[in-house]
This record gives C-alpha cells, sequence and structure tokens, in this order.
C-alpha cells in the first residue's frame, strides 16, 4: 500500500508542475500575429509596429524560464534585454542575458544586476517598449536600496530577521517595499516614458500585483513608514533592527505615502497563480482513481499548526469512510510560516509533512499519505523541494534511531526525511506559485 501512494504522490505532483511550467503558461496568453505585426495578451491588443526598440528585463525564480518562452515568440523584435534569477534557475537564452543572485536574501550581484536593469530601462524612450517578467523571489533578486546610509549587509540583516520570525510574506515586503529604490512602482517610474508590459506569476495569496516580487510595476510607489514600524513592534524586531534601516523608518514617519500614479502605468498580466497547480492537481489525481478535494489555495499560518487541522479533517474522512466510494486526494495550497526556535535544517513543506506525520501516528491513522512541495523546487534552505509520509514512517524512524518530536522542536525536518529517504527533490522548475499539499485517503 505504501509503495502505490507513494507513485501516486509522485505522479500528481509531477503532472501538476509541468501542467503549469513558463513556456506552457506563456503561450497560452501571449500570441504573436507576424502577419500584422501584432502582439495579443489576454485579450488586449499592441501594435509592435509603432516600436524602435523592445527590451525584456526580468526577475524572479520564474524570470529565465518567462524569458526563454518570450525569446522563442518575439525572438526577432527583441532589441536587449537582462533577467536576474536565482542561484542555479538560470536558462539558455539567445537575445537576453540571464545573471543569477542571492536568494531569499540579496547579496552582491542583486546590487549589481539591479543597477544594469535599470540601466537598460533608462535607455527606453516613448517610441520603446519594454516588457518585465516578474516572479517570485523577485524581492531579494531585485535590490537596491533607497538610501545609501542603508548596506547590502543590513538589508541581508534584516531579511533574515523577517524570514525567521514568522512574519507573512505581505508584511515582509512591506518593509522591503519602503526600503527600496525598485520596488512599489519605482521601477515602472524608471521606465517612463516608454510604454511597458509585465507578465506576472504570482506566489502570493490574493495575487496582488503590489506585493508580488514586492510591486515594482504596481500603481503606487511608497509604502507606509508607520505600518513598517508597528511590524517591527508586532515581532520584537526594534532592538535588533540594524541602525540605518529603524532610523530611515523613523525620519519618514510623517511624511504621506504617494498613492496616486504620476507616471504612465505598466499594463501587468497575472498569468499564473497557485490555484492553478491544484487545479491540476485535482484533474490527475481524479484519472488514478481519488475524488479530489481542493480546500484552498489561500491557506497560511503557523506550518505545523496548519498540518494538525489537515489531519484532522482527513481524520473525518476516514471515519467516514461508508459515505465514499472511492478514496480521497485533499489538495491545498497558498504558503505557511515556520518560527525557526531550532538549529535544524528545513523548509516550510518538510516541516508540513513532518507535524503531519506525528498527528497521524497520535489519532493512530492508517492507510494514508502526505506530500507538500514548493512549486519553485527549493524549500527553504535545502536542496529539497519538500517531503512525503505514509502512515508507517513514524515507526521507520524510530527504529532507525530518530525521534520525530525532537526533529520537529529543532526545525530538522530535512535531515529526517533524508534518513529515511522521503525527500522529494525536483531541481529548479521554472515557474514558482507557492506551495502544492496533498492528501492520500484510501
Amino acid at each position: 500500500m505504501q509503495k502505490k501512494l507513494r507513485a501516486h504522490l509522485k505522479k500528481i505532483y509531477k503532472y501538476s508542475l509541468s501542467a503549469t511550467a513558463a513556456e506552457k503558461i506563456v503561450t497560452e496568453n501571449v500570441i504573436y500575429d507576424f502577419s500584422k505585426n501584432l502582439l495579443k495578451i489576454q485579450g488586449k491588443k499592441y501594435n509592435l509596429s509603432k516600436y524602435k526598440n523592445i527590451y525584456i528585463v526580468g526577475f524572479g525564480k520564474a524570470s529565465a524560464a518567462l524569458g526563454l518562452a518570450i525569446e522563442k515568440i518575439l525572438k526577432a523584435k527583441i532589441t536587449d534585454g537582462i533577467i536576474i534569477t536565482k542561484y542555479g534557475h538560470s536558462q539558455k537564452l539567445e537575445k537576453i542575458k540571464v545573471c543569477e543572485a542571492g536568494h531569499p536574501l540579496p547579496d552582491e550581484n542583486s546590487i549589481k544586476y539591479t543597477k544594469e536593469l535599470l540601466a537598460l530601462v533608462d535607455k527606453a524612450n516613448s517610441d520603446d517598449l519594454v516588457i518585465v517578467l516578474i516572479s517570485g523571489g523577485g524581492s531579494a533578486l531585485l535590490a537596491l536600496p533607497v538610501d545609501e546610509s542603508i548596506s547590502l549587509d543590513d538589508k541581508q540583516k534584516l531579511t533574515k530577521l523577517l524570514l525567521n520570525c514568522g512574519a507573512e510574506i505581505t508584511e515582509i515586503n512591506s518593509i522591503r517595499k519602503f526600503i527600496s529604490a525598485v520596488k512599489s512602482g519605482k521601477l515602472s517610474q524608471r521606465i517612463a516614458p516608454a510604454d511597458s508590459i509585465a507578465l506576472i506569476i504570482s506566489d502570493v495569496i490574493g495575487d496582488r500585483i503590489d506585493i508580488i516580487a514586492s510591486g515594482p510595476t504596481a500603481d503606487y510607489f511608497e509604502t507606509n513608514a508607520e505600518d513598517c514600524l508597528e511590524i517591527l513592534k508586532k515581532y520584537n524586531l526594534l532592538n535588533t533592527t540594524p541602525k540605518s534601516i529603524k532610523n530611515f523608518i523613523t525620519k519618514n514617519i510623517s511624511k504621506k505615502p504617494l498613492r496616486k500614479c504620476e507616471y504612465k502605468k505598466t499594463d501587468n498580466f497575472l498569468i499564473l497563480n497557485n490555484f492553478r497547480v491544484l487545479r491540476a492537481a485535482a484533474e490527475i489525481s481524479k484519472k488514478i482513481g481519488y475524488i479530489p478535494l481542493i480546500l484552498s489555495s489561500s491557506i497560511n499560518g503557523e506550518t505545523r499548526e496548519i498540518a494538525k487541522m489537515h489531519i484532522a479533517i482527513a481524520d473525518e474522512i476516514i471515519k467516514n469512510k461508508q459515505r465514499r466510494k472511492k478514496p480521497i486526494c485533499l489538495i491545498s495550497g497558498g504558503e505557511t510560516t515556520v518560527t525557526v526556535k531550532g538549529s535544524g535544517l528545513g523548509g516550510r513543506n518538510q516541516e508540513f509533512v513532518l507535524a503531519a506525520l506525528i498527528e497521524i501516528y497520535k489519532r493512530q491513522l492508517s492507510n494514508i499519505a502526505v506530500a507538500s512541495v514548493g512549486t519553485d523546487g527549493t524549500d527553504g534552505p535545502t536542496d529539497a523541494a519538500g517531503a512525503w509520509c505514509c502512515a508507517g514512517d513514524y515507526e521507520k524512524a524510530i527504529n532507525v534511531g530518530l525521534n520525530p518530536q525532537k526533529c520537529l522542536d529543532d526545525n530538522d525536518s530535512y535531515n529526517f526525511f533524508k534518513s529515511i529517504n522521503n525527500l522529494i527533490i525536483t531541481g529548479p522548475t521554472g515557474t514558482n506559485i507557492m506551495d502544492l499539499r496533498m492528501i492520500l485517503i484510501k
């Protein structure tokens, strides 16, 4: 039974990732009519004859894959381009330069290539078009402090503090935007007076353009200093936040944020989100004999508590077996958070599965399997996309000398699952649409 469930989980996540690959999504949304020199994006038409130059810029974990897809459509029309992606996520492009930089912490390359990207868009005039390719991870990869007093080291320290304290991505990005020279609409400001189009893959709950990659092409370009200060207070970070950043926030407390767009807007197109991968998982699970139940694409909160909730739902389904004629596949998405208190290695998906395994053991459930994967192929600071487990894996771990609860308390889910050969390793997938969680109930 365990072998069969594992095979089904593998089939579901592999199909779901292939169904949401960047090239497939771009070709669905972007059509080029060569005979009329017309570009069509989700029903909107652009006459490319009016443009002298077409520049491509991008940033995020999926940006190189997006760039490859755009090159296949517009290769002969592209004048120049630059894309910044995470280390190991590059694609080989012909017309667009692909650069690698740090994620989740920005590094020297983030600053260096952001400056190169800005130099390119500064060349664009009113008779030019800039196409911007945006995906999750862009907040770290497109990085340039708004104030010279804020160093890269300060940005890295604050980002690490925010990532480890359990803050939600919307809260993290609020502060990132405030201290950035390119986020929250400021990139669109630099692109003007050229026309600009953004193709966006969402990795945030709610799919808000101003939050994805910290909204570089959003309609306004400043966030609220008071809100930033409240976030730091909420997570007890005031005393540990670098002085330069805290000073910059406090000195801008009285300044009102600019909400209205005073430059040429970017046409933003959302081309992919988390629900699409959940829908694909439902489609393939049905084909292999399960009744798919999509819980939500908007689940957030502390990872181990969300895991308990999922197993509680599974327990109810197991107890009412007489009411169903087929096995069930529970599917959910979104992005949870981990408050790091231990010194182990892991990510939110691996921690979800470990917490779920402990709950399965406590409830003495059987004929159940759980998997959780990051759709970008990277779960936290590890080489794994996630992990999987079946009901018998708790005893299996005990037999090899592992203590599941101790590993969870130490945030050491990676080494736990590595020891029992339950890691899911995909490598970079070319997409980034939050997480995919699956629970199979026979």
